[in-house]
């Protein structure tokens, strides 16, 4: 068996992983780059592989960075199963959809303004080829062994992170190698703690947080003040946040926050239809989550839905406080960006960060204190107060993901620290050496390693 990784080594995005049998080829994630250009342009360069030649596809999760390609994949001659959760599923079919509008609508935009290098301005997939897309997705169950043909079989583990995310752990004749996906939180008030890690020889972890904690700040208390602060200076609260998981718990705590009289009251909107859709499949999924029903309601009812592109302008034109909750999470897309545009240059306006700013993209930017961030071409002011709330992130931190490797009972053979900048990568490939002594590695990407069997004692 080889193990190819054809992303997120040496970044944080771009997750796609390559087994090759002699008898299959499986992709384990199909992510987007983001971030810095050199890294989305990894997403128009030719995939390193036929996409012909690949059996299948196994999703650990929906987010775009894990499931974004699949459109061009399909597009350019994959014709394999997707395999998923159910709930990757359905959050796909919010997520792949809404992300190929995005790309032809700022395609188009680029086009009109003629601000694009290119002429013209095309988009990397259209909504229909996510659609085609969608039309190779199988959900299988949790915790249950699917075949993949050729010696090779699959199980999921619950991860935690978002709704249906899990580990992947595949099963060859000789070898075993177990991928986390992206390791949700022990404590997490909406999602179920990550499963600990089952044996395997070979184990692939991320390490988005691996050189650090996260702050123990209570994020209630962080959201709560920067409400009432902005609140009291008649400005406007932006919070651009990921459609799928972070805009569910941000909606979870100021439903909370409400009810305790804790911010003034003051009108929330969610500017994101797909955050709309994606908040409403927790009524579908109860069960795989910490939620009642009575309680997804309540988190359901907390923002006014905004659906037109006509209503999300005349948002963005508002002049009395409100709460604005918005996709793209790093700002690198999406309706957030022009009521960054509209409210970044006042300083009675807080833009409120939720997570993890990747390098190179606007998010990254405005927390490190950029005087001004390009979007649609022009040069925006930021003015508005910058707030920073880590301890929303879905990501365990590098004490949680050691914590559960230290539940392992059978050390791996080797370990490959993958999903993380280089320095909390490396960071987290020394912390994991010091603590236990497994073989760790931090690859290249590109690079290419044969999994070895296990070694048979001699009788």
């Amino acid at each position: 068996m080889e193990l190819s990784f054809l992303g997120a080594a040496g970044t944080v995005t771009g997750s796609r992983y390559l087994v090759t049998t002699p008898q299959r080829t499986v992709l384990v994630d199909c992510g987007l780059f983001q971030g810095l250009k050199q890294l989305r342009l990894r997403n128009w360069a030719r995939f390193p592989v036929p996409p012909s030649t690949i059996d299948a596809v196994v999703l650990t999760h929906a987010h775009l960075d894990h499931s974004g390609y699949l459109p061009v994949l399909v597009r350019d001659g994959f014709e394999g199963p997707i395999y998923c959760t159910a709930a990757t599923a359905d959050l796909c079919r919010i997520l792949l959809p809404d992300s190929g509008r995005i790309h032809e609508e700022d395609a188009a935009y680029a086009n009109r303004k003629g601000f694009s290098k290119h002429r013209p301005a095309l988009p990397l997939y259209t909504a229909e080829d996510a659609e085609r897309a969608l039309g190779r997705f199988v959900p299988v169950p949790h915790d249950v062994v699917h075949d993949l043909g050729g010696g090779l079989a699959f199980r999921y583990l619950t991860a935690g992170h978002i709704l249906g995310a899990c580990m992947v752990e595949l099963r060859g004749p000789d070898t075993s190698i177990l991928f986390s996906g992206d390791i949700g939180r022990p404590h997490d008030p909406i999602l179920p703690p990550p499963t600990p890690p089952p044996d395997a020889d070979h184990l692939v972890v991320e390490s988005t947080y691996g050189d650090r904690v996260h702050d123990r700040t209570d994020p209630a208390d962080v959201l709560a003040e920067a409400i009432a602060r902005t609140t009291a200076r008649g400005g406007i609260v932006i919070i651009p946040a990921f459609a799928v998981g972070r805009t569910q718990t941000v909606l979870y705590h100021i439903n909370r926050l409400r009810a305790a009289g804790r911010i003034p009251e003051v009108p929330v909107f969610l500017d994101s239809p797909m955050a709309a859709n994606a908040t409403r499949l927790l009524h579908a999924h109860v069960g795989e989550h910490r939620l009642t029903p009575a309680q997804c309601v309540a988190v359901c009812s907390t923002a006014k839905i905004v659906n037109s592109v006509q209503e999300s302008k005349e948002l963005s034109r508002r002049t009395e406080p409100a709460v604005i909750i918005s996709a793209s999470g790093m700002a690198t897309g999406g309706r957030v960006l022009h009521h960054l545009k509209a409210f970044a240059p006042d300083p009675r306006n807080t833009i409120l960060l939720t997570g993890y700013q990747a390098a190179g993209t606007r998010g990254a930017s405005i927390a490190a204190g950029a005087e001004s961030v390009k979007i649609h071409g022009e040069y925006v002011p930021v003015r508005a107060e910058v707030v920073m709330i880590h301890g929303l992130s879905a990501h365990a931190d590098r004490d949680e993901i050691l914590a559960w490797l230290a539940s392992v009972r059978t050390p791996p053979r080797r370990v490959f620290v993958t999903h993380g900048e280089p320095v909390p990568a490396d960071a987290l490939r020394h912390s994991i050496e010091e603590r236990f002594g497994w073989e760790v590695t931090v690859p290249e990407h590109l690079e290419r390693v044969a999994l070895t069997a296990p070694r048979v004692a001699a009788s």
